[in-house]
């Protein structure tokens, strides 16, 4: 097969995949297209149960009433066929890759998906509850409390993201040593300031108050300690397979 050839049967390849992951996230759209009002409501339930009593949310768009539930069972969606997505990806690369390399690269692909889901769940049923009583403890009586619907599935859609890319750092940690880019002596000396840059990032993506910034910086340093107890394995496995 000529080299044009061969790189036309790569993209349609790579087409017939993505529809493939398209087509899963539709599948999975469609059922949570109907319980869109009852997903939404499970996601306010955090700042709902912290909302002073007879507090309510408000929708100040003429069709955000609509179109937030949409965007919630669309997240819903993604999140739930995010193992097809990632399967298909897997499928794609994985010809090109040697076998010790597909032995890595499945676990590490799985691996990456529990993190996620972990910051994802963590954010949900333990940050948002403590984060919202605090700012709402300390509101002045006087403000009648009223949170937009879109901004507030914004702020949890930033929320999630933040965290679930923080719960990755193990596996950016293993891959760092797997590649030899750096060594576990070399993370550990580094620790004081990866400990200072945890709480710099924490400042800068989540909201300006001390509490959410603490409750992710504090796990980001964990998971670093997790990756450097994890990298010590892939070292000591390495030199013994050397010595061997």
């Amino acid at each position: 097969m000529s080299e044009p050839d061969t790189f036309l049967s790569h993209l349609i390849e790579l087409r017939d995949r993505l529809l493939k992951a398209l087509g899963a996230v539709i599948l999975v759209f469609l059922p949570c297209f109907f319980f869109a009002p009852q997903l939404y409501d499970a996601l306010a339930q955090p700042l709902m149960a912290a909302l002073p009593e007879g507090a309510h949310m408000i929708a100040t768009g003429v069709v955000t009433p609509f179109l937030v539930p949409v965007k919630v069972a669309m997240m819903v969606a993604v999140c739930v066929a995010l193992p097809v997505i990632l399967y298909q990806a897997w499928a794609f690369v994985a010809p090109g890759l040697y076998a010790h390399e597909k032995r890595f690269v499945l676990p590490l692909i799985v691996a990456s998906s529990f993190l996620f889901f972990a910051g994802m769940a963590f954010c949900y049923f333990f940050v948002f509850g403590v984060v919202f009583k605090f700012v709402y403890s300390i509101a002045p009586k006087s403000i009648e409390v009223a949170p937009d619907i879109e901004n507030y599935f914004s702020f949890v859609l930033g929320m999630f993201f933040a965290f679930g890319v923080t719960f990755e750092v193990p596996v950016a940690v293993v891959l760092l040593v797997k590649m030899k880019m750096v060594t576990v002596a070399k993370l550990k000396e580094i620790r004081p300031y990866v400990i200072v840059g945890a709480f710099v990032v924490a400042a800068v993506v989540t909201p300006p108050d001390v509490v959410s910034q603490i409750m992710l910086a504090i796990p980001l340093w964990f998971l670093y300690e997790v990756g450097i107890v994890v990298g010590g394995f892939i070292e000591r496995s390495a030199a013994r397979s050397q010595a061997t």
